[in-house]
């Protein structure tokens, strides 16, 4: 009883100081942070925007909806320049950065590295451990180094279609909210 009345609260309250913390002005308030991580203040993310512990995620990122990064996922890109003879590569630059676009209900496994100036399309999954180095098809399962389409999410248009109409309504109409987060899972789907 005490976890269900103060945890929701609890939540608020950490995810209100957390975005203060990071200077995060460009997220939503069901925006959440689950542990330690490294955050670009210009973050740009949707709502309920998962980030594990441990994350990496440089300037000029937009996150969407419902999406998921698991523990340890780099977004980073901007490489030193290494093609002027005559200087070392530590004092030559770095290349500028490129806008990053991860869609909606996208669900980046443990590890993987995404380099900067890529578009993840809506529903994709990203295997744990992969190297995203060109953009990805949505609702596409892709993993590797560089990562390749293992299958897609959903085996016909009729599908594509259901979970498109979801995305684009609001998490309220859908009836989505920390309620759900904060449930038993299985006692949900009984």
């Amino acid at each position: 009883m005490f976890k269900k009345i103060f945890r929701p609260f609890y939540r608020t309250l950490r995810m209100y100081l957390l975005r203060r913390f990071y200077g995060l002005k460009s997220v939503d308030k069901t925006f959440y942070i689950q542990g330690k991580s490294i955050i670009a203040k210009d973050l740009q993310a949707g709502c309920f925007v998962n980030i594990a512990p441990r994350c990496i995620i440089y300037p000029k990122v937009r996150i969407g909806d419902y999406t998921m990064l698991a523990t340890q996922v780099m977004i980073v890109g901007g490489d030193h320049i290494f093609n002027i003879p005559g200087r070392p590569m530590m004092f030559s630059g770095r290349s500028a950065l490129k806008e990053t676009f991860i869609g909606k209900d996208v669900w980046i496994g443990a590890r993987s590295i995404v380099f900067t100036g890529v578009s993840i399309g809506d529903g994709a999954i990203i295997a744990a451990g992969s190297v995203i180095t060109k953009d990805i098809e949505p609702y596409s399962i892709v993993g590797g180094v560089p990562a390749r389409i293992i299958k897609h999410r959903f085996d016909n248009q009729e599908d594509i279609n259901k979970h498109n109409s979801m995305l684009n309504k609001t998490y309220k109409i859908n009836g989505f909210g920390a309620h759900l987060l904060l449930s038993d899972i299985e006692s949900d789907n009984k």
